[in-house]
């Protein structure tokens, strides 16, 4: 947890904390915990310094209010910064750091802990002393200043010179051996090639966990709520304490935090302010607690926090977020987590908004998946890949899942509901079925259902849905989880709150956590290493790879394609890494990805690796020309060993999507009866090929794939509800791209919300938008002025000309039905705004200013005659 936020708060203007780490002060037989943070200040003259200071604090420093300075010890040519330690006292890597601070006043010793964050203090204090600034790697010399790499070789002062001038191959022996002195850590912990033996050890000792800790309860309280956009109105610790023992975390979890389009466009809302408060005024008052985390996407809100006396065990914190609404990313409907160690085991904690209405439980089970398959949290180790939801030791799941019942009309859910019969209405539960057959959850467990449906009320009272609708109950809000040592206490709902037209829910679990026992920890730590001591260091990683040839066929435009194989390791603990080829970016091609890219494997251990194909956007007009083919050379290199190469090969079917407009246009049969040599003609054609009378086969006015998608929702979907708002499935998606490509549209079935996400795809796939990247800034300058605006529309080529004017014309007719399908000219304008009018490519992302004229010049087009 960064604790430099808490030291902020108690600069002055033009003071910043560079970074803070949490230590003990040790004086004599006294051990008195210190937050050190690196101060950068102004001079007067206009120059900057550094200094550290030095707080008292409580374990977890949240605020400003947390900590009280001690002593300020400036970073001046007589400060040095040394790591210590008694003669011949064993080196063990993953042991505490203990340093000395020596200036001309005083001398303290410190002990700092092991890990990423002391390693980053030493660097940019290293970086902070006079001379150090070009910092290479934390080398304690005389004066404990780190040497300045740069020089070496040249003469230096005494007072700078190394204590030992040892070469490079002396002092990787030296790290093999675990006689090393402390005095030598931070350097051996700031190198990258030391990398290898911390994940050795890391890696025993995940194995040998049992060891040296045991398991210790401790009370989670876990709470959903659908507020349906509403403010709090109510006391929260109706939901949050009442009746409970004060839990030692809270993760409290809202989902339609905010429904207006301002929140859903462009992330602002108020309403985060106002639910964080309720929550921190509405938790057990006989405890104090520390707010490690709030994340949001939009509507949906996960907060975390921990009392304050737990806050010292929390770390390793990293929270995500993945939309899943129209094209994949829209965040109204998704999921957001936060992930965390408490003590030795990790958790994860996911708050979800999964997709709506009664009949959709296939899209809700494909959010699932992608909530799931997206979700990727950063480790403290980059050279490890990132970690998933489901590598953590304790999943809990929250949120509205949205799944109803099912097969039973309103009366009869009420009927049941009244008798109290939840067994009976829980077997038509789709969750419940959905979980049976396997398709989502699988392996995680959800308490007996012992409270009536928490969807759908009026709001503000206790009566069952009386508007047109009439929904149906459902357990809409739920609370499932994953793991060992699990035991729920309570599950229910909470009817005295009335804001939304959904209940709260609570679920309170105590759940062991592996804690440890630091002697314990200390004696198997070394024997690890002095294991590894006796490790022939000669020895050559070398692994077996069960395939080097991969082969992807007949790929398609957004279809996912996976080819895997093995990695067997052989007999010494290895680093592995796809490695850039010479003079490329990447260690592969845009549309190619290996999962894991990176990892380590112990002697004798297997690992399989995912190759992922997958074309978007950025890579299928290449694909369509030729310039690019499904091809490419991998190189899969072993830390101290040598590299493997995998070749990958295939070919790619062209595709209307990531065709330009005016290319699409000369396409009068479907692409895939075109012979791949005027496809490719045809796409590296010049844009303006159809303003010059060209002599080539006269063209339509618009691909015939837009008007095949509007034309199918002109007929079937002008009244549909929530049209571009709501996303289609994928497989239905896969289907028209097929239909479209093929030219077999009379064969098209698929639901309106799939044909319209399709059409948004399509427009997005386009190399050049629809206003072509020349005309951005010249529309956003004439925003606010109709009359230019059209002259700017007039001066692109004809093709892009016609669609624009023909997609406004049929949005207009959607305008028409806005009784039935709920869109304002707003909606549609801030949809297609950012889809026919695009930042130039390369640049950077457009702000709010930018975004919101975009909305403004579609706006108008929707609003006047055309």
């Amino acid at each position: 947890m960064d604790q430099s936020v808490a030291i902020q708060e108690t600069l002055a203007e033009g003071e910043y904390c560079v970074i803070a780490v949490q230590g003990v002060l040790c004086e004599g037989d006294s051990r008195q915990s210190r937050l050190l943070g690196l101060v950068r200040y102004r001079l007067e003259h206009g120059g900057q310094e550094h200094a550290l200071f030095l707080y008292t604090h409580r374990r977890m420093a949240i605020t400003g209010d947390d900590v009280s300075l001690d002593q300020i010890v400036p970073v001046s040519r007589d400060f040095t910064l040394e790591e210590v330690s008694p003669d011949g006292e064993l080196y063990i890597l993953g042991s505490d750091v203990t340093v000395q601070l020596d200036t001309a006043e005083l001398s303290l010793v410190f002990q700092l802990p092991f890990g990423s964050q002391t390693r980053m203090f030493l660097h940019e204090v290293a970086r902070a002393c006079p001379g150090g600034s070009n910092f290479d790697g934390l080398r304690p010399n005389g004066k404990g200043v780190p040497v300045d790499q740069s020089s070496r070789g040249q003469d230096k002062p005494e007072s700078l010179q190394p204590r030992q001038n040892k070469s490079k191959s002396e002092i990787t022996d030296m790290v093999r051996s675990s006689t090393i002195t402390v005095s030598d850590k931070a350097h051996i912990l700031s190198m990258q090639k030391f990398g290898l033996r911390d994940t050795i050890v890391k890696s025993h000792l995940l194995q040998k966990e049992e060891d040296y800790t045991y398991i210790q309860n401790f009370r989670l309280f876990v709470g959903t709520y659908n507020v349906n956009g509403q403010s709090p109105k109510e006391c929260l610790r109706l939901w949050l304490s009442n009746g409970i023992q004060a839990p030692d975390v809270y993760c409290v979890g809202f989902q339609e935090l905010d429904l207006s389009k301002e929140a859903f466009f462009f992330h602002d809302t108020p309403k985060e302010e106002e639910w964080f408060k309720a929550v921190s005024e509405g938790l057990h008052p006989d405890a104090k607690y520390a707010k490690v985390k709030l994340i949001r996407l939009v509507g949906i809100m996960l907060l975390l926090y921990v009392k304050q006396e737990h806050a010292a065990y929390i770390s390793e914190v990293e929270a995500e977020t993945v939309g899943t609404g129209i094209m994949g990313r829209m965040g109204n409907k998704g999921g957001v987590a936060i992930r965390f160690q408490f003590h030795n085991t990790s958790i994860c904690v996911v708050n979800s908004h999964l997709a709506a209405h009664i009949e959709e439980y296939e899209r809700r089970n494909q959010d699932y998946k992608d909530i799931c398959s997206r979700m990727q949290f950063c480790q403290p180790d980059p050279s490890l890949p990132p970690l998933t939801i489901s590598s953590h030791d304790v999943i809990l799941w929250l949120g509205d899942l949205n799944y109803r019942i099912e097969e039973l009309d309103v009366e009869k859910v009420k009927k049941l509901i009244e008798e109290k019969d939840f067994q009976t209405l829980y077997a038509y539960d789709q969750l419940k079925i959905q979980v049976a057959a396997k398709t989502v959850f699988e392996g995680f467990t959800e308490g007996e259902l012992t409270f009536q449906p928490t969807y759908k009320y009026d709001t503000g009272s206790d009566d069952w849905d009386t508007s047109e609708k009439c929904r149906a109950p459902a357990w809409c809000d739920r609370i499932l989880w994953k793991g060992k040592n699990i035991t729920q206490l309570s599950y229910q709902s909470h009817m005295a709150l009335k804001t939304s037209d959904h209940k709260p829910v609570s679920s309170v679990f105590d759940i062991g956590v592996r804690v440890v026992n630091d002697e314990l920890y200390r004696k198997t730590l070394e024997e690890i290493v002095r294991s590894l001591d006796k490790m022939e260091n000669a020895n050559i990683p070398s692994v077996s790879l069960s395939k080097r040839e991969f082969c992807f066929q007949n790929v398609k435009y957004r279809q996912l394609k996976i080819e895997s194989f093995t990695i067997h390791n052989g007999q010494v603990p290895c680093h592995f890494e796809f490695i850039n080829k010479p003079d490329e970016e990447s260690y592969c091609k845009q549309w190619l990805n290996a999962n894991p890219s990176r990892g380590f494997l112990l002697p004798d251990s297997d690992i399989e690796i995912k190759l992922e194909l997958f074309v978007n956007k950025t890579t299928a007009t290449k694909l369509n020309s030729g310039e690019d083919k499904i091809e490419d050379i991998l190189v899969l290199h072993l830390d101290r060993g040598k590299d493997y190469f995998l070749s990958v090969s295939g070919n790619y079917l062209p595709s209307c999507f990531g065709s330009p407009i005016h290319t699409l246009c000369y396409m009068r049969e479907p692409i895939l009866d075109l012979p791949l040599e005027t496809i490719s003609e045809l796409t590296l054609m010049p844009i303006r090929i159809g303003d010059d009378g060209s002599q080539l086969e006269s063209p339509m006015e618009i691909p015939k794939e837009l008007w095949m998608m509007v034309d199918y929702l002109y007929r079937n979907a002008a009244q549909q509800e929530d049209l571009f708002q709501q996303p289609g499935l994928r497989s239905e998606f896969e289907h028209i791209r097929d239909c479209l490509d093929t030219g077999m549209i009379d064969n098209l079935s698929a639901s309106n919300h799939s044909v319209a996400e399709a059409l948004l795809l399509f427009l997005e796939s386009l190399p050049e938008p629809v206003i072509c990247y020349s005309a951005y800034h010249n529309c956003l300058e004439c925003s606010g002025n109709y009359t230019a605006s059209k002259q700017v529309i007039s001066t692109l080529p004809t093709f892009h000309k016609n669609v624009f004017h023909y997609l406004m014309a049929f949005l207009q007719e959607l305008l028409k039905n806005s009784a039935k399908n709920h869109l304002d000219e707003n909606i549609l304008a801030s949809i297609f705004g950012s889809l026919l009018l695009r930042n130039p490519a390369g640049h950077q992302k457009p702000d709010m200013t930018e975004k919101k004229k975009a909305q403004e010049f579609i706006h108008q087009f929707l609003c006047n005659p055309l």
